[in-house]
């Protein structure tokens, strides 16, 4: 029984990447007539809405502490990720942001062990399963093309893997209270929401509704509203809270891998031997972090 909802837990934090992985050609389409901070506020109040419609009931309960929590991690997996990565993707190349924030499984692990004992330890082979994840994602990141350093945009990059490590170690300490998933990521997206509209004033935050118009526009709105933000963030915190926080966040290094296909099939872009030897080299350091994770809360448990 335990080793099926373990499975289950890994399949959601699978689906869960892929749909991420792939959610940069959306997004690209949608950078045509949006700006940054309009797609990312309209994305999640589509998938607020979306959620109250499948759960809605109020979340009952809570106390100021709960509260609290509920509210950094909107805070951090919603609101300062997104502005964080978009911001750095205007300061330095996207496969330096890609790399950078493929660190956050490190940053998980780090803080799970410090906050959250219950979550788990890790041995020497998740460091070196990380390791070997970063070269892969190295490879493919920087596949052809000049490393070029930024030290505000790969700072801001960093920053955006830390504050969703935060997320991730928030996400596990909520999913104990027992509250339904998705009226507690619900909760979580009224917060981040909430936080956002300063974000509003400061980007030049249009109403802007012609993305509407246009059924190409609408169904890449669509796919990152009620796929990637409500569907995406209840898989991934049941993922958490069956799993734990480390072992789904080392499911973050498949999204260059995903990207990569994606691109393959919907860009038609080639697949260099580079980056194949970039996606081996990332498969084995899953292999060796969630192993890693394993063993680490067996021993932990005394099972």
């Amino acid at each position: 029984m335990v080793g099926q909802r373990q499975g289950i837990g890994h399949i959601l934090a699978l689906l869960t990447i892929v749909i991420w992985g792939t959610t940069f050609i959306s997004t690209k389409i949608l950078l045509e007539d949006m700006l940054p901070i309009e797609i990312l506020f309209f994305r999640f109040i589509m998938g607020y809405g979306a959620l109250f419609l499948i759960y809605p009931h109020l979340l009952k309960g809570t106390n100021k502490q709960r509260e609290l929590l509920f509210a950094a991690a909107g805070l951090c997996g919603i609101c300062l990720y997104y502005l964080l990565e978009n911001i750095a993707l205007t300061y330095t190349m996207a496969s330096n942001v890609g790399v950078l924030i493929s660190v956050s499984p490190f940053f998980t692990a780090m803080l799970s062990h410090w906050f959250d004992k219950e979550d788990g330890t890790f041995s020497v082979d998740f460091f070196i399963g990380f390791f070997v994840a970063m070269v892969g994602i190295v490879l493919i990141g920087f596949n052809g093309a000049k490393l070029e350093l930024n030290p505000r945009g790969d700072i801001l990059a960093v920053l955006a893997a830390f504050v969703w490590a935060c997320y991730a170690v928030l996400t596990k300490k909520i999913s104990r209270f027992g509250y339904p998933v998705v009226v507690a990521t619900r909760h979580t997206f009224f917060y981040g929401i909430l936080f956002m509209i300063p974000a509003l004033f400061i980007f030049d935050f249009r109403w802007n509704f012609t993305w509407c118009n246009h059924l190409l526009s609408l169904g890449n709105m669509l796919y990152l509203g009620l796929g990637a933000s409500a569907l995406c963030f209840v898989t991934w915190g049941m993922a958490v809270d069956t799993l734990g926080a480390v072992k789904t966040s080392v499911y973050i290094y498949l999204i260059p891998v995903i990207t990569v296909i994606t691109a393959m099939i919907v860009l038609q872009e080639k697949i260099t031997l580079l980056a194949m030897v970039g996606m081996a080299l990332i498969l084995l350091g899953l292999f060796l972090s969630e192993r890693s994770a394993l063993l680490a809360k067996k021993n932990v448990s005394g099972k």
